[in-house]
């Protein structure tokens, strides 16, 4: 089981339903996973992901990497972009939704970057909805929910 590495007010029975159905997942099918939770935080907060260029790419190294064709440097390098975006974001929701992207972009890095995406994702419910709980366990529905909807496949890069 993975731990949770940020303070959020979070569902933990529905987090560990989403956890173990990650482990039982290979790296690719968590890549596959985070980049579509990101795009969703992206909608939530009505973020023009697909208008910032260094999104774009990232995740695109990121499904790249996915199909053999992207150097781990590369991923790393796409990621560490993101996240210095969001350390010099001064709004906390925005902020939040990068992250999100940071660790789903990371995932092609280490799988378990996509679950601290979906911690990220999970403060930026907290934020949007602070003291919504309703809101945190739609949230984690929806995770296990697109979780589960992406074919598994084997793969040799976990």
């Amino acid at each position: 089981m993975t731990r949770v590495k940020i303070r959020i007010r979070d569902d933990t029975a529905a987090r560990d339903r989403l956890d173990a159905e990650y482990e039982a997942s290979s790296q690719i099918r968590m890549c596959r996973y985070a980049l579509q939770l990101a795009n969703h935080i992206f909608q939530l907060i009505d973020y023009p992901e697909t208008e910032n260029e260094m999104i774009r790419e990232a995740f695109h190294v990121n499904e790249l990497w996915q199909s053999g064709n992207a150097r781990m440097h590369d991923v790393r390098k796409a990621a560490f972009r993101i996240h210095q975006a969001a350390k010099e974001c001064s709004d906390g929701i925005t902020a939040a939704a990068l992250r999100t992207a940071g660790h789903a972009a990371a995932s092609a890095h280490m799988k378990e970057h996509a679950m601290v995406a979906s911690d990220y994702a999970v403060r930026v419910i907290n934020l949007l909805y602070p003291d919504d709980m309703d809101a945190v366990r739609k949230e984690r529905e929806w995770q296990l929910t697109a979780l589960k909807s992406i074919p598994d496949e084997t793969d040799t890069k976990q």
